[in-house]
């Protein structure tokens, strides 16, 4: 867990911490409090380095043949 929470972090990465950050501050200056679940959605993205990274979503173009 350790290692996955301090290594690779890239700029997406870093945009969602930013962004989930600003949605937590959001819900509570604005007391609109559905704003904290898109907030921890992309906090859950950040902490377990999911979703589309520095790869752009691309699907690996390997082919594997059957023999």
């Amino acid at each position: 867990m350790k290692n996955l929470l301090f290594t690779n972090w890239h700029t997406m990465r870093w945009v969602r911490l930013a962004f989930s950050l600003f949605l937590f501050v959001q819900a509570v200056t604005t007391k609109e409090w559905f704003f904290i679940a898109f907030g921890l959605f992309f906090l859950f993205q950040v902490v377990f380095n999911l979703g589309c990274g520095p790869n752009d979503c691309s699907i690996p173009n390997t082919k594997y043949s059957k023999k």
